[in-house]
């Protein structure tokens, strides 16, 4: 009995995780919407230096996809809150289900869009630098070659990074659940933390949060960080989600 338990349970989470693929799929399309904004702000360049001579002006500006990286981030982060709210959660009930289940169903979507998101970002990249070229006077553009390792690194770190802001938004928006002041609360400590961190004249908070991931040069470590991280994310958002269940 116990194994046809456990079967039936994975098939509802399969069943679960098809319906919101289906359901959810307005997020997708504003992931387009956001990678073609990202697009356009990228037009101006994320820095430049110059210099000059007796004779000669210059001034380079670098052209990269920091900016594209960001937005689908913060889409990650900001579609993770919504699928926490009452009206999406009533949505599983659809199906015989629990909240352990409803969960895993929420992690393998966040996962798969974070995954679409990564892979159609690096499309994005190409598209940029082609409109670029299009647009820009080409024999004065250099571009960094991308190597294969670069590229077999590259995507997954970017998936990875996407996935870590998904489980944060999660773990947020199960916090916004339990008690609406949370929906205050932590913007005002994020911003109050950045502003207090600022004012010590040498910030470190911010620095160390992205040292901690950007700086480690062993994939298979920062793979580690990044999925140790989300997972201390998610077991949050289930212990404020069965305190929750209580609280009903």
């Amino acid at each position: 009995m116990m194994y046809l338990s456990e079967v039936n349970e994975w098939d509802i989470v399969k069943k679960q995780y098809r319906y919101k693929l289906k359901s959810y799929f307005g997020m997708f399309t504003s992931l387009m919407m956001i990678q073609l904004l990202a697009i356009l702000f990228s037009f101006n360049g994320t820095g430049m230096s110059g210099g000059s001579s007796s004779s000669l002006d210059f001034e380079v500006h670098y052209f990269t996809s920091d900016i594209l990286q960001v937005f689908m981030m913060i889409w990650a982060f900001i579609s993770a809150i919504i699928i926490t709210t009452k009206a999406y959660r009533n949505d599983d009930y659809a199906f015989v289900t629990n909240r352990r289940i409803s969960h895993f169903s929420n992690v393998l979507f966040l996962f798969s869009a974070s995954v679409i998101a990564g892979l159609t970002g690096y499309l994005a990249i190409h598209l940029f630098k082609v409109i670029t070229f299009m647009l820009k006077d080409s024999s004065s553009i250099m571009v960094e070659s991308l190597t294969a390792t670069g590229l077999l690194k590259g995507i997954p770190a970017s998936i990875l990074y996407i996935f870590l802001f998904a489980c944060a938004g999660y773990f947020v928006g199960m916090l916004v659940q339990f008690n609406k002041i949370f929906a205050v609360l932590v913007p005002i400590l994020c911003v109050g933390a950045l502003i207090l961190d600022g004012m010590t004249g040498d910030p470190t908070l911010l620095v160390s949060a992205l040292t901690f991931f950007g700086s480690e040069m062993s994939f298979l470590l920062f793979l580690v960080k990044i999925l140790g991280v989300s997972f201390l994310f998610l077991l949050g958002s289930i212990g404020i989600s069965n305190r929750l269940e209580v609280r009903k």
